[in-house]
C-alpha cells in the first residue's frame, strides 16, 4: 500500500456523524464520506468534474457492467484520514457480535446449477472458446429483524485482520437499487499517490487450515506450485500490465506470484508498483481502465464479458470498484468482493460470490470456493457456525434458516 499524504477535505475534525454516505476502511484508518453534494452515474463525468474543479472528490462505486449506471458522488463533507481506533463510528476490533437471525436463505442458482455452468465453462476452455473466464452465484438472506449498513460494516472491519471494509450508499434513482453495498475487499485495484501507482491483484485461491499449521502450509505450498491457479493468476497480471506499460515510465511486475491470505483464504497476489508518466492520469482514469481485470471477468475479456451476461443474472456492483478520488488524482480504489448489498429495508442481503474458470477447474471444487468466499459475509451476520445448514438450502423459494 502507498503511503498518501492526506488530501484536501471539507472538514478538518474526524467524523461526527453515525450515518456515512461512505466508508473505505483499512489499517485501523479510513477514508469517510457524510452526505451528498452532487452525483454522477458514470466514472467519464465524475472525471471531468475532477478536472473542472466542479469536484474536490469523488467517492463510490463503480458497476461490472460498464454500461450501467456507476454510483459516484461528492460527500458534503469529506475525511481522507480518520482515526478508526478514536472514532465510535469504526473503533470495534475487539467486538463480539451478537448472531443477526437469518429467516430465509436462497441461492441463485441452486448448487447443482452452478456445478453444471462451471463444467460448461470448463469444456469452452479446453475448445480454446475462452482461456478463462470468473463465473459467480448469487445468496440472498432475509433477516428477522433490520439492520444498518454502519452495523455490518463494523462486523466486517472487525473481522478482517486488515481492518479493510467498505460502505457505500446507493441513491434510490438513476437506475440505482437504493440501500448500501457494504464488505470487506482484500485486492486493491488501484492507489495513486503523486505519480507512484499500485495494484495488487489477487487470483488462485485454496482454503486455509488455521487450526493445524502443517495441514495450512501444505496447502500454500500446493496453491503456490498449481498450475492451474498460476495460469489463472498470470492471464490477470497479464491484462493489467497491459493497461498500465503505456501509462507508466516505470513498472514493476514481479515474475511470479506470492502468497497472500486473510483468515480463511490463501491467494495469489503480485504486487505490482509504477511511476505514472502523464499527471493526468487520476486514480479514478486508472480504475475505468482497468476495471474489470479478468480476476473478476476473464480472458479474452470481450468473449468472458459476454458469457458472463449470458448465464448469470446481473451483477449490479458485485465485482466492480469501490473508492475514492481527488482533485489532485490521488485516491484507492478496490474491487468490490466479499460483500453484499443490503436493501433499503434493512433486512434484505444479496452477496455473490465465485471463481476463476480455466480448461483444469474441477467444477465441484469452483462450488467449494463459492461457499468459501460467502463465509466473510455469513461470519459478518454471526452464522458461520451455520453455514453448511444455510449453504445447504436449495434455490426455490427461500428456506428457513
Amino acid at each position: 500500500m502507498l503511503n498518501q499524504s492526506t488530501t484536501t477535505s471539507h472538514d478538518a475534525a474526524r467524523p461526527r456523524a453515525s450515518d456515512p454516505t461512505f466508508v473505505l476502511a483499512q489499517h485501523g484508518r479510513s477514508a469517510v464520506g457524510l452526505g451528498v453534494r452532487r452525483q454522477w452515474t458514470s466514472a467519464a463525468d465524475a472525471s471531468r468534474a475532477l478536472r473542472s474543479g466542479e469536484a474536490s472528490v469523488v467517492v463510490g462505486c463503480l458497476p461490472f457492467d460498464g454500461r450501467q449506471p456507476a454510483a459516484l458522488f461528492e460527500p458534503a463533507s469529506w475525511y481522507p484520514e480518520a482515526d478508526d481506533a478514536a472514532d465510535p463510528l469504526l473503533g470495534v476490533t475487539d467486538a463480539i457480535f451478537d448472531r443477526l437471525p437469518v429467516r430465509t436463505v436462497h441461492q441463485d442458482p441452486a448448487p447443482a446449477e452452478h456445478v453444471a455452468r462451471v463444467a460448461r465453462a470448463v469444456a469452452m476452455a479446453r475448445a480454446g472458446t475462452l482461456d478463462k473466464v470468473v463465473l459467480a452465484r448469487a445468496l440472498r438472506l432475509e433477516l428477522e429483524d433490520p439492520t444498518t449498513a454502519v452495523e455490518l460494516l463494523r462486523r466486517f472491519v472487525a473481522d478482517d485482520r486488515q481492518g479493510n471494509g467498505y460502505l457505500v450508499s446507493l441513491p434510490a434513482d438513476s437506475g440505482l437499487p437504493g440501500g448500501h453495498m457494504v464488505g470487506s475487499s482484500p485486492e486493491a485495484l488501484i492507489e495513486r499517490a503523486g505519480l507512484d501507482v499500485y495494484t495488487h491483484p489477487l487470483a488462485g485461491t485454496a482454503a486455509r487450515q488455521p487450526e493445524d499449521r502443517d495441514l495450512d502450509r501444505e496447502a500454500a505450498l500446493t496453491l503456490q506450485t498449481s498450475h492451474k491457479d498460476l495460469d489463472e493468476h498470470r492471464y490477470v497480471v497479464d491484462a493489467i500490465e497491459s493497461v498500465l506499460r503505456p501509462l507508466c515510465a516505470e513498472l514493476d511486475v514481479p515474475p511470479l506470484p506470492t502468497l497472500t491470505h486473510t483468515e480463511r483464504i490463501w491467494h495469489l497476489g503480485t504486487p505490482i508498483r509504477g511511476v505514472l508518466a502523464d499527471p493526468a492520469q487520476t486514480a479514478l482514469d486508472l480504475a475505468a481502465a482497468l476495471h474489470p481485470t479478468p480476476a473478476v471477468c476473464g480472458s479474452p475479456q470481450r468473449a468472458a464479458f459476454e458469457h458472463i451476461l449470458a448465464t448469470e443474472s446481473p451483477r449490479g456492483f458485485y465485482a466492480g470498484a469501490v473508492g475514492w478520488c481527488d482533485a489532485s488524482g490521488n485516491g484507492h480504489w478496490r474491487v468490490l468482493l466479499r460483500g453484499a448489498h443490503l436493501a433499503a429495508d434493512g433486512r434484505t442481503l444479496t452477496a455473490r460470490a465465485g471463481g476463476g474458470i480455466v480448461a483444469d477447474s474441477n467444477p465441484e471444487a469452483e462450488l467449494a470456493e463459492t461457499r468459501l468466499k460467502f463465509t466473510p459475509v455469513l461470519n459478518a451476520l454471526g452464522v458461520q457456525e451455520r453455514a453448511e445448514a444455510l449453504l445447504a438450502a436449495t434455490a426455490g423459494p427461500g428456506t428457513p434458516a
